[in-house]
């Protein structure tokens, strides 16, 4: 029992708490942006066409190897030099989230489809690269022995994030 409760320790450490959160972050637009909206879609009357053209917002999580060495090199200007690399590409990320999510959430679907789908596309975008940016921040703050514990609970907390605004949205 001793050694389960000293495996069980590394989970406390604070770094692998902001791990899991900064997981719960990452794991919340994805659900927003896939059956979610398509629900949302079908209850504004949307033909199960369009509602299907839509499945080509997931596509930025598939392709975020391709700028993700962009981001790993580039610097933002004075961020960079406040947070460091990766806490404000982290940051930028998502207030871009915070603004294409409420944008969408006011959007007319029915009434404007393109522009409902370029906000989805932006939320999907600056959710698949602070995916990221997440990834490469967790394995830069934690010791090598805390590696396969952030590792699940990064996992954890998208998880959990997908399940609050999955059946959060669809609760509302």
């Amino acid at each position: 029992m001793k050694s389960w409760l000293n495996a069980a320790a590394v989970y406390t450490n604070p770094r692998i708490c902001s791990v899991f959160f900064l997981g719960f972050s990452s794991g919340l637009p994805l659900a927003l942006t896939g059956q979610t909206l398509s629900l949302w879609l079908k209850d504004e009357g949307l033909s199960l066409t369009a509602i299907g053209v839509f499945a080509v917002v997931s596509t930025p999580y598939a392709l975020k190897f391709a700028w993700a060495p962009i981001m790993d090199t580039v610097r933002i200007p004075l961020l960079s030099k406040l947070l460091g690399r990766r806490r404000s590409w982290i940051l930028i990320c998502q207030f871009i989230l915070i603004l294409a999510t409420a944008a969408l959430g006011l959007s007319d679907p029915a009434g404007q489809i393109g522009l409902t789908a370029m906000l989805a596309l932006i939320v999907a975008f600056s959710s698949a690269s602070q995916d990221v940016v997440i990834d490469a921040y967790r394995v830069e703050i934690l010791e090598e022995h805390q590696l396969a514990a952030g590792a699940a609970v990064v996992v954890f907390g998208y998880r959990i994030g997908m399940l609050v605004s999955g059946a959060g949205a669809l609760y509302l």
